[in-house]
């Protein structure tokens, strides 16, 4: 069965919000491509212009979601 962004988003509910959200950050999902396995999103709050971001995406957004969705190749920022 194909994956869908609600799936994405209880993912992101479960295991990688609260962390951001109790350093004052979230993550937003904008766009979900089954093709080619991408998922695009917008790091907002502190996490959106904090010089960790780019490691905040690969470490724990693209990493998390891989984990539990094997249908998701690449997190990418938009």
């Amino acid at each position: 069965m194909a994956i869908t962004k609600k799936d994405i988003e209880k993912v992101l509910d479960e295991h990688v919000r609260p962390g951001l959200q109790m350093d004052g950050g979230n993550v937003e999902v904008m766009g979900w491509e089954p093709k080619t396995g991408t998922v695009k999103v917008r790091l907002v709050g502190a996490c959106g212009g904090c010089p960790m971001s780019q490691m905040t995406l690969q470490m724990s957004v693209e990493r998390t979601l891989k984990e539990h969705l094997k249908e998701v190749k690449k997190v990418v920022p938009v």
